[in-house]
């Protein structure tokens, strides 16, 4: 099944998140000179342009990161990642977003190498087009397979990103068997797992699979633009993230409440900062 095409929602309010946890992740394992790996699951197109007829169609930027620009709460933890949004709009007017691929290619440095998985044929050629370089590695494969034959990394130390579309009802358990895989294989591995809130029960039942999996040192954002609804659509995202870097709960404490202000739709904040599972 090959119809999720993440230009329809890129730059909306769960890619501000996700992508704001990926650039503090990735600004840690810099801090010491050895080499890292980073693996993209669900590695997408690498760069959209938003004013294409994809994106443009719902245009969820303006509600995400179009909002957040107009209104920049003064949080040093943004700066980072709004240097990665303005190096693809040198003119400083919001034309792309660069995805997380996108994202890891600039920050990477020559000893680090990223791995990014796409399966979708058109977003694994646009993801060749804007992410290619020496130190990247690009497959049309299914990420979640790809786990089994590239961990443990050569460097043994890795970041993996896994933000599948959850259109299948079976990546839920899919990606409950990958984290467990990585913390098997790799258990000093950073892991971010992205989620969508579109029905809570099924994130709660995400929750508590990860507590009772084994798996240790889990902290967990949330970010929402509405309160939990029966009807249709996302009103929240979260980001699942193991072994985190120490600073990254401190620094999102600090950010989602301006965060949740800023891009709320209905006057109210709503956010989630917690760890989930103890060291």
């Amino acid at each position: 099944m090959l119809s999720y095409r993440h230009g329809f929602h890129a730059g909306n309010f769960a890619d501000v998140l996700k992508h704001l946890v990926q650039v503090e992740i990735l600004t840690y394992l810099q801090k010491k000179d050895k080499a890292f790996d980073y693996i993209d699951t669900h590695a997408g197109a690498g760069l959209y342009r938003l004013q294409s007829a994809m994106a443009a169609k719902n245009n969820e930027y303006r509600n995400g990161i179009g909002r957040l620009l107009q209104c920049t709460p003064d949080v040093a933890t943004l700066q980072t990642y709004l240097e990665q949004i303005w190096s693809h709009n040198p003119d400083e007017r919001l034309r792309v977003y660069p995805g997380s691929p996108a994202i890891a290619r600039n920050l990477l440095r020559p000893q680090d190498k990223a791995w990014l998985y796409e399966l979708h044929p058109s977003d694994v050629a646009e993801l060749r087009r804007s992410c290619s370089a020496g130190n990247v590695q690009i497959r049309q494969e299914d990420g979640f397979r790809a786990l089994t034959g590239l961990l443990p990394t050569q460097s043994r130390r890795a970041f993996i990103l896994i933000d599948p579309p959850y259109e299948m009802k079976q990546d839920y358990q899919r990606v409950i068997d990958a984290l467990k895989l990585i913390y098997r294989r790799m258990p000093a591995a950073t892991v971010a797992l992205w989620y969508p809130v579109v029905e809570r029960a099924r994130i709660d039942q995400l929750e508590n699979q990860i507590k009772s999996s084994g798996v240790r040192n889990v902290v967990q954002f949330e970010l929402g633009i509405a309160a939990d609804s029966d009807g249709p659509g996302m009103t929240s995202a979260g980001m699942i993230v193991v072994n985190p870097p120490w600073m990254l709960l401190g620094d999102m404490q600090e950010l989602l409440p301006g965060l949740a202000s800023v891009l709320g739709e209905e006057g109210e904040d709503f956010y989630e900062c917690r760890t989930l599972v103890a060291e």
